[in-house]
């Protein structure tokens, strides 16, 4: 047997393998639990800037005299 018909054997049994294990994911596979996408701190900072800059807004129109 030559070696690239043993490692196309070997890569046959792999791909074969692959084939009896698909669909049998593991119960773990979806998030259980409270993890968040992002961090507390990230949010804060989203907040901070959200809020900041409405506020900005706000207090820049009323000095400029409304909605003119």
């Amino acid at each position: 047997m030559t070696t690239s018909r043993r490692l196309a054997d070997r890569k046959i049994a792999k791909f074969q393998r692959n084939i009896t294990r698909s669909g049998s994911a593991a119960d773990t596979a979806g998030k259980k639990g409270k993890d968040y996408p992002v961090g507390p701190i990230v949010l804060g900072f989203f907040v901070f800037v959200v809020i900041g800059s409405s506020l900005f807004q706000i207090i820049r129109t009323a000095m400029s005299g409304g909605f003119a």
